[in-house]
């Protein structure tokens, strides 16, 4: 009998290429697999319930409440009209007076109404529980939490509610991240990675990391994609799609648009780049200060923005570049230990690249000279690679050839076994 599967991931599942491998390598393999992520209440087209054509199953639980929403619908009501504020001030002053017992969820509900932060803990606690319950749902035999964010819906399930596997699958360095800064999320970790039976990182230096931290090592998995030959479809076309210069070299951005990325600098960079015209795929925070910046610069002629692009589609955009930028800047030790999908996405397009010099990333970059790295924190460090690459067409040609023999060594086709390995150790 099959042995089923209890996954879980803090988004909508629309974007997560990680994932989508996972799952679909562990239905492939014979496991009954069911996905639980959360569902976008503005998004009508989004289903709940999605069987895929993977051979696995996505269940998205609401991220909305019907509670907080009346209460949010009152605190506008409020704040619009005075006469009501002004009453409801005095009725609370005099509740406090005469009747103070009375007043604790009167207290609380104010909270609720004009803490933003309380409204956000209480809907992540109602989607937590909500993903327990519906991890509860069915009778799985292993829960996977993908990240730190999923960990206790998986311990709840595996550890309080069943005896169960628990496989931690961390994909970030959750204690030295961009936005999380918090040590409750060390505090977090640390209590929850000696209760798994399994813990996964994307490559050995976050390993070497969390072996420091925690004292035993976890299971590599690196963030290969699929193999894909993209250069032999012309389904895309991004020269004609953005009125580029047939002559003019795509020097191409893909990813999210967000802080300690390098792309200011690389902004900074494009005047002095000798040629080419920087493309920008994909959405994010900093996406409006980047363009208010370019248009401030005046590069509104050597650099093009378009939005994110569904993940299987990707490829036959990137196969468009002439070069492609990875770039991250060493905000964080996981920005500093990162090996990026971006950077195989890129060589599966043969794409040769503009990197920084960080030891996952420089590694395969050197070893399978598929491009150069630089000082993605200097402008000039950046235009002096892109240069190099735009000058050298010998050598240029070398690193395009390069990469189509790297992705054979560097995809999912090979190191999908890595994963189906553990999962038949935890699963005996």
């Amino acid at each position: 009998m099959a042995k089923k599967i209890g996954m879980f991931v803090w988004n909508h599942f629309t974007n997560d290429a990680r994932v989508l491998r996972e799952c679909s390598s562990l239905a492939q393999d014979g496991y009954e697999v069911d996905l639980i992520c959360i569902h976008d209440g503005r998004d009508s087209s989004m289903p709940r319930l999605e069987q895929r054509p993977e051979g696995f199953r996505v269940i998205r639980v609401s991220n909305e409440s019907s509670l907080l929403g009346s209460v949010v619908k009152l605190k506008d009501a409020l704040i619009n009209n005075r006469w009501a504020m002004a009453l409801a001030i005095v009725m609370t002053l005099l509740g406090l007076w005469f009747v103070p017992v009375v007043m604790i969820p009167l207290l609380v509900a104010t909270f609720i109404i004009f803490l933003r932060q309380i409204q956000t803990i209480y809907l992540r606690a109602c989607i937590i529980l909500r993903m327990v319950r519906a991890g509860m749902a069915s009778t799985y035999d292993i829960y996977h939490s993908n990240d730190l964010n999923t960990l206790p819906q998986g311990y709840l399930c595996a550890r309080i509610f069943r005896r169960r596997k628990l496989v931690y699958d961390s994909h970030e360095v959750q204690t030295s991240r961009t936005g999380y800064n918090n040590p409750i999320y060390g505090i977090m970790e640390r209590f929850f990675v000696k209760r798994v039976d399994v813990m996964i990182m994307e490559n050995h230096t976050r390993a070497a990391y969390s072996e420091e931290r925690y004292g035993f090592y976890p299971e590599v998995v690196h963030n290969y994609p699929v193999p894909m030959k993209p250069e032999e479809s012309d389904a895309i076309d991004l020269y004609a799609m953005l009125d580029i210069p047939r002559e003019e070299p795509i020097l191409l951005y893909q990813g999210g648009v967000q802080m300690g990325r390098g792309l200011d600098k690389l902004v900074e960079a494009v005047p002095m780049f000798e040629r080419g015209i920087v493309v920008f795929i994909g959405d994010g925070r900093i996406k409006p200060e980047l363009q208010q910046r370019v248009q401030e610069l005046g590069l509104e002629h050597r650099v093009k923005f378009m939005p994110k692009v569904p993940m299987e589609q990707l490829l036959h955009y990137t196969k468009n570049a002439y070069l492609g930028f990875q770039i991250l800047n060493n905000v964080c030790f996981n920005h500093y230990s990162a090996s990026s999908n971006k950077l195989f996405e890129y060589m599966m397009s043969s794409v040769p690249v503009v990197a920084c010099s960080f030891p996952e990333i420089q590694r395969v970059v050197e070893n399978e000279d598929i491009g150069v790295c630089v000082d993605s924190h200097d402008p000039r460090s950046i235009a002096e690679g892109v240069n190099y690459l735009l000058n050298n067409p010998d050598h240029y040609a070398r690193m395009k050839a390069n990469c189509l023999v790297a992705r054979d060594r560097y995809n999912w086709d090979n190191e999908k076994h890595s994963l189906l390995k553990l999962y038949h150790r935890v699963s005996s």
